[in-house]
């Protein structure tokens, strides 16, 4: 294999022979490295491929990794030990730039056999891998102990993390591997590992997976290729670059990633921005995030913070924005020295596309459904606007404490008319993209009289929220807006400079279609 800093490797998986060569193509046109699953073939069709391998190698023109995965390490073959014994003694003198990855198992009853009966192996051609569906086993250092001690060139780890915090062992092997001069693959599994895939090669990995497309991932986590070069360019990546993250449980759905990473790139910043499955934000923080309790080694800058955490992170911090506290909520993490400062962007982020639709919002009547995190926000921009602001609730007694704390009057949203309002917010999430897409926080009835509706939900572009609003003659303003504004807050944040809102725009929208 030829050293390149950065290695994407996409795997082929295909049930007939007679698909492979097609599909090899394609994986070449993206692919540093070839991974042909061999245990993805049909049983038949994979003894019909041992006689066309070596044609498939030679047309291949990249190097490629042949893998026959057991069952028990996620592989799609029913064959046992010794059929995969079998399968693998029978591959003599196969040409091109290849290598066999064999399970653990299988390198240790080859390495432990006489040397005339395996002596087809060729060491320096091996990943010895192991795979942990299951979580982060306690015994990992003895396992790769075991694997180290084999023949094998390359060792390969893969475990599934369910939180972000599960990436650690995985970024400490590789930083073990590097100083004992190994060669290894280490993946943390899940979106809660996606930035094993994504700095791992940077930390010393020998290579990291991607997929041709979301619907040909061969483990949990993997993202495409096309994400992996053009949203996080991780052939740019190395140990210089900064990481900005988001932090949130779920996160999988936002659109940050692809607005920061699209600014990131039109600014030519080092740096790269990627989402973290954070199920304990404490941990979190203390763990990976300060700076004088961090466990790993790099050059993080800041953090977005989403639900569930932006109240969670508070006490985390070493100085709070007087905005932030007053808002009672952090969605932006500045790291300063050895410590964590923390915003809010969202409240500025709310009231700017307003100000560019009204100027003054000195007076205005504004009412506003919802009592959560981005009702919050909304209320404190609006109230520090000179605005006159109502909220609406399904249930007052839930609002009764924010209604307190800014001395507002609640109203029951079932029947209200909204007739005097200017502004009329949805702070709920309600018309967001899947089960609650149908579902509008106030019909047409209710928008008669309002000069200007505001959606806060983005996902999709078009709420039935915003086209009830229309449909009384409102005009209207998309979440996407809050979403672009806020963002470009964070980004003069984290880097001092303004960024490229164009790019993000059409980032976002690319992505919502």
């Amino acid at each position: 294999m030829e050293t390149n800093s950065v290695r994407v490797c996409v795997p082929v998986c295909v049930q007939r022979a007679s698909d492979l060569a097609a599909a090899i193509e394609r994986a070449a046109e993206v692919a540093d490295i070839i991974e042909l699953r061999l245990d993805c073939l049909a049983e038949n069709e994979r003894e019909m491929t041992t006689s066309s391998l070596p044609g498939c190698l030679n047309s291949a023109g990249t190097p490629t990794i042949l893998t026959l995965r057991s069952a028990e390490q996620g592989g799609h073959t029913s064959a046992d030990h010794e059929a995969r014994r079998r399968f693998w003694s029978s591959l003599h003198n196969l040409p091109g730039n290849y290598l066999i990855d064999l399970e653990l198992d299988l390198v240790l009853d080859f390495a432990a056999g006489q040397p005339h009966k395996e002596s087809w192996i060729d060491w320096s051609r091996v990943i010895c891998s192991h795979h942990d569906f299951g979580g982060v086993p306690i015994d990992l250092d003895r396992v790769y102990g075991r694997m180290a001690a084999t023949p094998a060139r390359i060792l390969k780890i893969a475990v599934q993390a369910d939180d972000a915090t599960d990436c650690l062992p995985i970024f400490r092997l590789l930083e073990r591997a590097r100083s004992e001069g190994r060669e290894m693959i280490a993946i943390a599994m899940g979106q809660a590992g996606i930035m094993t895939r994504i700095l791992g090669p940077s930390r010393g990995s020998f290579l990291t997976f991607v997929s041709l497309d979301e619907e040909k991932a061969t483990a949990p986590g993997q993202l495409t290729a096309r994400d992996m070069r053009e949203i996080f360019r991780i052939d740019q990546i190395d140990q210089e670059t900064e990481v900005i993250g988001l932090m949130g449980k779920p996160v999988g759905h936002s659109l940050s990633p692809h607005i920061h990473n699209a600014a990131l790139a039109a600014g030519q910043v080092n740096a790269v921005y990627i989402p973290f499955e954070v199920g304990d934000a404490v941990q979190f923080i203390r763990r990976m995030a300060h700076p004088r309790s961090r466990e790993l080694d790099w050059k993080l800058r800041g953090l977005s913070v989403t639900a569930p955490h932006k109240s969670v992170v508070i006490n985390c911090l070493d100085w709070i924005d007087p905005a932030a506290k007053e808002i009672g909520a952090v969605n932006t993490i500045l790291i300063q020295k050895d410590e964590l400062h923390g915003y809010n962007t969202d409240a500025r982020g709310f009231i700017e596309p307003l100000r560019r639709k009204f100027g003054s919002l000195k007076d205005t009547r504004c009412a506003i459904i919802g009592c959560g995190g981005g009702a919050r926000a909304a209320l404190w921009g609006l109230r520090n606007a000179g605005a006159q602001v109502a909220l609406f609730v399904r249930d007052p007694d839930k609002a009764r404490p924010v209604s307190e704390e800014f001395e507002i009057e609640s109203y029951q949203l079932s029947g209200a008319s909204f007739d005097g309002f200017d502004i009329l917010v949805n702070a709920t999430p309600l018309g967001t993209r899947g089960d609650r897409e149908p579902d509008t926080a106030a019909t047409a009835d209710q928008f008669r009289g309002v000069r200007l509706a505001y959606d806060l939900v983005y996902n999709p572009v078009e709420t039935r929220f915003l086209r009830e609003a229309r449909a009384a003659g409102c005009e209207t303003l998309a979440g996407i807006e809050m979403l672009l504004a806020q963002a470009v807050e964070q980004f003069k944040l984290w880097t001092g400079n303004e960024p490229d809102v164009e790019a993000m725009r059409s980032a976002a929208l690319r992505v919502l279609g």
